[in-house]
Order: C-alpha cells, then sequence, then structure tokens
C-alpha cells in the first residue's frame, strides 16, 4: 500500500495520517549533515500495514537526497537498516 508522508520540520517529524490516526517517525537534526531518528509510531489500529517500514523509507530517502547521515536511535530504524542493506552507507560512522 501507498502512504503520502510528508515531512514537518516544525515538529521534527515524517508523518503520515490513516483512517485518522497519526503515525510519525521523529527525528532530530544533531551535529551538521546528521540526522537521529529517535522513534517511530504507529497506533495499534493501524500496525501490521506496512507504514512503519514506508516512513523509514521514505525519511531514508529524504537523508540520502539531503547528502545527511543517520544515526538510528529507534531499535526499528535500526533493525530496518540492517534488512535493507542499500541503506546501511547512510548510517553515521563516529570517528
Amino acid at each position: 500500500m501507498s502512504y503520502t508522508i510528508e515531512q514537518n520540520s516544525a515538529e521534527g517529524r515524517f508523518e503520515t495520517t490513516v483512517e485518522d490516526h497519526l503515525c510519525q517517525l521523529d527525528y532530530r537534526l544533531a551535529d551538521e549533515g546528521v540526522m537521529s531518528m529517535n522513534r517511530v509510531f504507529v497506533p495499534s489500529p493501524v500496525e501490521r500495514r506496512g507504514i512503519a517500514g514506508a516512513l523509514t523509507r521514505f525519511a531514508m530517502d529524504y537523508c540520502s537526497e539531503h547528502q545527511l547521515s543517520v544515526i538510528p536511535r529507534c531499535p526499528y530504524v535500526a533493525a530496518w537498516v540492517k534488512r535493507h542493506p542499500e541503506y546501511q552507507p547512510l548510517i553515521h560512522r563516529s570517528d
């Protein structure tokens, strides 16, 4: 299924509304060029529809397009990136 996802920079999140339920991936721009992805939240009435994955893919594509590296603080995001190795080069490596 396809979802209309938008960036809400004022709230620091990527979001979509499904059946009147706000679904979101919260982030914080850490250092210059680094986005910390902190939490994915999908309310239980709309769980198990691929919404969390769609939010994560959208956010990762956004980071790729804007040359941002990612700190996956959210366990869901970290697990998602492991299942999608094409996004692993975006993971922030601290020296």
